[in-house]
């Protein structure tokens, strides 16, 4: 039948048309928008020039500024020489594989700190809970004391109290 759900269902497919007849008509308003229409005989001056923008955001700007400073103090004292600029840059430059080693290592020494640090918390923990129990066993016995009849023997325990007494103040 054609009841009541079929109309509803008719409504919304209509309403989802006319949306997406509207958002055709934005979208095409975008593309020309945001599109650049370069004349074709200046195209490559333009592509050229993007191309060196991106090379300049990829390259880090400290190290161009480093060489500069190793090339002016070079200069300055005199004792410029081309082969000497050249194994600075072979040095200072390092490939994947090498940055990757540095960073492996890196990474290795600071995982062995860390194992250090945790083993010595560790120790420390054990050694306070060693120490701790043993404490704590001598007031036992000194507390847990019985005379021949198995009474407790008062006077050992008044002389453990003092103690305790003397060493907190």
């Amino acid at each position: 039948g054609r009841g009541f759900a079929f109309h509803r269902k008719q409504k919304i497919e209509r309403q989802y048309r006319k949306l997406l007849k509207k958002g055709r008509k934005v979208h095409s308003q975008q593309d020309n928008q945001f599109t650049d229409t370069y004349p074709e005989h200046l195209k490559h001056l333009y592509l050229a020039e993007e191309e060196k923008m991106l090379k300049k955001r990829r390259r880090p700007p400290d190290d161009s500024v480093l060489s500069e400073e190793k090339l002016n103090k070079a200069v300055d004292t005199c004792t410029f020489s081309y082969r000497s600029v050249m194994t600075e840059g072979k040095f200072k430059k390092k490939t994947s594989n090498q940055k990757a080693k540095e960073e492996y290592e890196k990474i290795k020494a600071e995982r062995a700190r860390k194992k250090e640090e945790a083993e010595k918390r560790r120790q420390q923990r054990e050694e306070a809970q060693r120490l701790y129990k043993q404490k704590k066993m001598e007031a036992y016995k000194i507390l847990s004391k019985k005379t021949k009849r198995g009474q407790p023997n008062l006077n050992l325990q008044m002389e453990f109290l003092l103690q305790k007494i003397q060493q907190n103040t």
